[in-house]
């Protein structure tokens, strides 16, 4: 089970995903990506974020990547990030 609230920062849209979020959640977390990408940037806050799967990871990896800012990313999560993208990139 995961959720995920909504804020404004400024002139950022910050998305707090709290729970356990899996690969088949993935569609609903990015169209909510992409309404709000067409307004203003985004940032994912991870603070509440308890599990994630192989499939997600890559997916943060590749959201981080093309420059969407990460925040509060458990110490877990964020090893597994950065072990994707050294090996995505020998």
């Amino acid at each position: 089970m995961w959720k995920i609230l909504k804020r404004t920062d400024g002139d950022r849209v910050v998305l707090n995903i709290s729970g356990r979020l899996a690969a088949e959640e993935l569609v609903a977390l990015q169209q909510a990506m992409s309404s709000e990408t067409a307004r203003q940037k985004i940032e994912l806050d991870l603070g509440d974020l308890k599990l994630v799967d192989q499939q997600v990871v890559n997916f943060l990896a590749c959201c981080e990547a093309s420059g969407t800012r990460i925040r509060n990313c458990p110490l877990y999560i964020r090893e597994w990030i950065t072990r994707e993208r050294v090996g995505q990139n020998p």
